[in-house]
């Protein structure tokens, strides 16, 4: 990952569950959470996605919006929303634009054996779309924990 706090974020458009356009632009003047996962419904980032539905009012009464990126498809995505009633949108970035213009894709291990796939990764990105932390080592379970402990420092 060449991004680091401090850096502007990559300008991104891309579709979201609904195939409705969402680009960086969109959240100008607003704090994004910007959360990278490998894939809807599996363990981990089903844990990850729960625990910021879990503390999304106390983070969007901070003035935060929250948005997930995948390389899954729309209609996986409306899935997992709807499985788990996640209250923010997720984009189906199937091309792998904005995963790589985030520098969130590479080497992987699991079980012994090495992939390329997506580095779970959060981006906490302020009003002026500048990225102000970055969380590489995500603990899924207590994720919005750890971005709380971030923003309210």
């Amino acid at each position: 990952m060449t991004l680091k706090a401090g850096d502007k974020a990559p300008d991104f458009t891309g579709l979201n569950q609904d195939g409705q356009s969402v680009s960086l632009n969109d959240f100008k003047g607003k704090k994004l959470i910007l959360y990278f996962y490998p894939k809807d419904d599996t363990p981990g980032c089903t844990a990850e996605s729960c625990s910021l539905r879990d503390r999304w009012p106390e983070l969007k009464s901070k003035g935060f919006k929250i948005l997930g990126v995948s390389m899954d498809n729309q209609v996986k995505h409306q899935k997992f929303i709807s499985k788990y009633g996640l209250p923010f949108p997720l984009i189906a970035d199937t091309e792998k634009k904005i995963i790589e213009s985030f520098g969130v894709w590479g080497r992987k291990k699991f079980m012994g054996r090495e992939y390329d796939g997506i580095l779970r990764t959060t981006f906490i990105i302020d009003e002026n779309a500048v990225i102000s932390h970055i969380i590489d080592k995500v603990k899924t379970k207590n994720h919005s924990e750890q971005i709380l402990e971030l923003i309210t420092k």
